[in-house]
């Protein structure tokens, strides 16, 4: 379903690109490179790229193809064969100054480079649509992409519960009902294995962050002293439990719980404890009984699968083994086959 729903989506993206291309009179190239884009910038799992790559993509390409057209005006009596081959091997060598994160840009810019010299008569008015085209495409890949984000069930299971946590938690009776809060916008996520995973974590962090504040509140009270012994105290802890991968949870918790409240009352750290507690549950209920994404179950399916690649089996592999864990069920690797899985857990 994600699948087709993604095919559907660039086919309106590109639809869209060419009509408004069309509709601006743009020339018949500048609307093909514009449609591209649209395809492109719309991966099929509706994942994100990074905002930073919009602009950047846009500077590259209008770069290289200008570089492009001055040669090509420059340049118009020698051979068309001569002026694409030293066209060619500038790229490459632009390439090569590209930064570590751009590289990634490497055959944008071998492509870019040439692509005025595919027309009969390079010009900069050319140029001008070509690069307005492709914005078209990034912007209208985009926007089609957020449209179809909208039609998730998962975004309106969450925004729904976002808005009602802070409801339900007085509801229940939780003594700082925010909390509810937090556990649905920081655990909820789209499968049940994520979801999981961060409630483990948030939890574990949570439980190690306020051993410390308890303790020396109890003991010491409140000062700037203190305010060192709790952070101190519980990165020591954490790290002396060889827990390093909760030590940013369990400090935020140490944090919040002692530092950032000077009036502290002997209620408020137990009471936050449970307050999350019933955030990761709210968290939990949402993500089993509404709209349920198992990870594990999609990760079996795709192991069957012949035309499935290492890349979605890997990137469904946490959630999946999160969920094993969980159900007390075993995994098997990516890279092991079915037959020898059965065979295993036999």
């Amino acid at each position: 379903m994600v699948q087709l729903r993604g095919a559907l989506v660039i086919a309106l993206a590109v639809g869209l690109t060419s009509a408004v291309g069309d509709g601006l009179n743009l020339s018949g190239e500048a609307i093909a490179y514009g449609a591209v884009i649209a395809a492109v910038i719309v991966r099929s799992d509706f994942s994100r790229w990074p905002l930073a790559i919009y602009p950047v993509l846009l500077v590259v390409v209008g770069f290289c193809m200008a570089i492009g057209v001055v040669l090509g005006l420059a340049l118009s009596a020698v051979p068309q064969v001569f002026l694409f081959g030293l066209v060619a091997a500038l790229m490459q060598l632009f390439a090569l100054l590209l930064p570590g994160k751009l590289r990634m840009l490497s055959g944008v810019v071998a492509v870019a480079g040439v692509l005025p010299l595919l027309s009969s008569a390079p010009s900069w008015s050319d140029w001008g649509q070509e690069l307005l085209a492709i914005a078209l495409g990034m912007a209208i890949g985009t926007a089609v992409r957020v449209m179809a984000g909208l039609r998730s069930p998962f975004f309106w299971r969450k925004l729904v519960f976002a808005s009602l946590a802070l409801a339900i938690g007085q509801g229940v009776g939780a003594v700082t009902p925010k909390y509810l809060y937090f556990g649905v916008v920081l655990l909820l996520n789209d499968s049940i294995g994520d979801t999981l995973g961060r409630v483990r974590d948030r939890m574990v962090g949570v439980s190690f962050g306020i051993l410390m504040p308890l303790l020396v509140f109890n003991t010491l009270g409140i000062g700037a002293l203190q305010n060192g012994l709790v952070m101190g105290g519980t990165a020591a802890l954490v790290m002396a439990l060889n827990k390093a991968s909760y030590l940013r949870t369990a400090l935020i918790s140490s944090g919040v719980a002692f530092v950032g409240y000077g009036p502290l009352v002997a209620w408020y750290i137990p009471n936050r404890w449970i307050d999350y507690l019933m955030g990761c549950g709210l968290a939990l209920a949402v993500g089993l009984l509404l709209f349920p994404n198992s990870a594990l179950r999609r990760y079996n399916q795709l192991r069957t699968d012949p035309t499935a690649s290492s890349e979605q089996l890997q990137r469904l592999l946490p959630a999946a083994r999160e969920e094993a864990r969980w159900l007390g069920v075993p995994l098997a690797e990516p890279f092991t086959t079915p037959e020898l899985s059965g065979a295993e857990a036999s």
